[in-house]
């Protein structure tokens, strides 16, 4: 499936690209993924192009199957050119007939606190509600863990309300939060 979305430039930040992840990401992927902290955060981070490119594998198996949609999300330049990766925007577990998904993200180090994964985050959900209504989607869920209050203002920021504090468990060592936004 060939998907482009575009989230508006601000005062303050250059229009953003999201778009299914390709072949050629691989050293941009790694690139991001060289941060500490994007590292604690994920379950399985990337350190070698051969899981850079199993990765994106299984990324491509998602949109084949219709359930699970990944978007590399690049920042573009007032010249068209498309820019560097800022930021991982997915939505996961569509099921046709059933009201809730899930989204998540992550952003590149140097993109954060710049707007980023609300801008991508917003221009996501709405894709999500407008392409998936038929199928049934009303709700979205994003999760995160409790010390990751940048995820909450995120989730603020773009119209997910708090529900609840779930409890640990594995992977997750720590309780974490639910966000939820239904379609308008």
């Amino acid at each position: 499936m060939s998907v482009t979305l575009r989230a508006a430039a601000t005062a303050s930040a250059p229009t953003l690209v999201l778009r299914p992840w390709r072949d050629d990401d691989v050293d941009a992927l790694l690139e991001v993924y060289r941060d500490p902290v994007l590292r604690a955060r994920t379950r399985h981070p990337l350190t070698t192009p051969a899981e850079a490119r199993r990765w994106l594998a299984r990324h491509r198996q998602g949109w084949a199957a219709g359930r699970w949609f990944s978007f590399a999300v690049q920042e573009s330049h007032p010249d068209g050119d498309a820019g560097r990766l800022v930021a991982n925007i997915l939505l996961k577990d569509v099921v046709p007939g059933r009201a809730d998904a899930e989204v998540g993200y992550w952003t590149a180090a140097d993109a954060r606190g710049r707007g980023v994964a609300p801008r991508a985050l917003e221009a996501v959900t709405a894709w999500a509600f407008t392409r998936f209504a038929a199928g049934g989607l009303t709700r979205l869920e994003l999760l995160h863990e409790l010390d990751n209050p940048a995820s909450c203002r995120v989730a603020e920021k773009t119209g997910y309300a708090f529900v609840e504090v779930l409890p640990a468990r594995p992977p997750f060592p720590l309780d974490g939060h639910r966000h939820v936004r239904w379609r308008a």
